[in-house]
């Protein structure tokens, strides 16, 4: 430990009850201005001896303003950000209900069915575009079509699909 890090530590021990009332007029409590001198202590033990402190008194005290200070900001910030008044009971998780995972699941399975119904090349246009998520032009020159081309079999796949999903609603 650096001899300016033992010197200001001693200090702050014959110190401590008027630069915990220090902090507490600046934060506003003495459980916050507790935590304030706890954190004085963490930072007096990194002090290095280079450059030597002339007036350790001074340099701890206006540590300890500094970071009541930078407590009582952040103490108002925190406070201006959940003033809005009382949290809801119910916090959504994000997490979808039970009926809509089984909606989306029985979704899922008409769409699969109705792929299975489309014509192999479309099927397969389909599956490269929406799940591989190749691009159209990729798809034109690996299958030697057209983009146009591609581009009608893919409204036809989600027309097809559209159309299934429909009458599996009705």
């Amino acid at each position: 430990m650096s001899t300016n890090a033992i010197a200001l530590s001693r200090l702050l021990l014959a110190e401590r009850p008027l630069l915990l009332r220090l902090a507490q007029r600046i934060v506003g409590s003495m459980p916050a201005a507790e935590d304030v001198t706890q954190s004085l202590w963490f930072r007096v033990l990194r002090i290095e001896d280079d450059p030597p402190i002339v007036n350790k008194r001074a340099y701890l005290y206006r540590l300890a303003t500094n970071l009541a200070t930078d407590q009582a900001r952040f103490d108002r910030r925190h406070a201006a950000l959940f003033e809005s008044g009382e949290l809801p009971e119910i916090v959504p998780d994000g997490q979808p209900s039970a009926e809509r995972s089984m909606l989306d699941r029985e979704n899922l399975e008409t769409v699969l069915a109705a792929l299975d119904e489309l014509p192999p090349r479309v099927r397969e246009i389909f599956i490269m575009r929406k799940f591989d998520g190749m691009p159209v032009h990729e798809i034109a020159e690996r299958l030697g079509l057209s983009r146009s081309s591609i581009a009608k079999m893919l409204q036809r796949a989600l027309l097809h699909c559209d159309a299934r999903l429909h009458d599996a609603h009705e």
